[in-house]
């Protein structure tokens, strides 16, 4: 499968999966075992399926995050639930947020069943060496409920697929907080108040490393790409659909184009339905 399509595809079935994140329900079940609102839940519940791990790995495999803004969260998370509870409240959660937005019927029906089975046949494709998030999230079992396989099979695709964009960030030689203020150049992602807020990074931070990319001649002193800059940039998304391309072509063209037409109705539905604040996957 064309890896460009197979990345679009991906992006677009994503707001299924993330609404997870903005969900009141899943929150509300996170925060019930005693972990912290907000970000500690955020942390907490996508990482609860690599275990009891630290602050540093959780950093590690975010990426984009402050360390010291992580180490607020993880491991405290972990002395007030475990992370098998976690894991057990976010699926509960979602569980409920989805029938708010979609409704008993449609998550009952024949189409949400077909969308399942494909997606897991996806999932199931994921190869996890060298994908920590993908890996841990792959460890668990499956469950039941149909409207449930998809989620956790569109959660696998996401995070199989995030692991290889941190390897193409990497790659490129961006650190998290680089990655992160030459994502915000693009203008396909936050506003710099948005990223600085809620990935934990200060004013001097920001300014240190966007002068470390004004050096390396990827940014101008505006906080504007280059052309050198904006090549790397593309140069990392079409590694990242290199790298994800491998669970869509297990499912091939024609399963992949029936699956995004099966979940097309869902995305917008979500959408409609207010699971996410105003400007989240505008773009998509």
């Amino acid at each position: 499968m064309d890896p460009h399509l197979a990345g679009r595809t991906a992006r677009a079935l994503e707001p299924l999966h993330a609404l997870g994140y903005f969900a009141p329900e899943v929150e509300a079940e996170v925060t019930g075992l005693g972990v912290r609102r907000g970000r500690g839940a955020y942390f907490a519940s996508r990482s609860a399926p690599m275990g009891r791990v630290g602050g540093g790995v959780v950093a590690a495999t975010f990426f984009v995050f402050n360390p010291s803004l992580v180490a607020h969260f993880i491991p405290a998370a972990w002395e007030a639930a475990a992370p098998e509870d976690v894991v057990a409240a976010r699926y509960r959660g979602v569980s409920a947020a989805w029938q708010r937005l979609l409704g008993e019927q449609v998550l009952a029906s024949a189409e949400v069943a077909e969308a399942a089975d494909l997606a897991r046949s996806a999932a199931e494709a994921c190869p996890v060496a060298g994908r920590p998030l993908c890996a841990a999230h792959a460890d668990l079992a499956w469950p039941e409920q149909p409207h449930l396989v998809l989620f956790h099979a569109l959660t696998l695709l996401r995070e199989h697929r995030g692991d290889g964009h941190v390897a193409a960030l990497v790659g490129a030689g961006l650190s998290g907080i680089e990655a992160l203020i030459t994502h915000t150049a693009t203008g396909r992602g936050f506003t710099r108040a948005a990223a600085q807020a809620t990935r934990g990074w200060s004013d001097d931070e920001w300014a240190g490393s966007l002068a470390a990319l004004v050096r390396r001649s990827l940014m101008t002193a505006e906080e504007e790409l280059t052309t050198e800059g904006r090549a790397a940039r593309e140069a990392v998304e079409h590694r990242t659909d290199e790298y994800g391309v491998a669970p869509w072509d297990a499912l091939g063209e024609a399963g992949a184009q029936r699956l995004s037409e099966l979940c097309r109705p869902l995305v917008a539905s979500v959408q409609a339905n207010g699971a996410f604040p105003e400007g989240v996957f505008a773009r998509r």
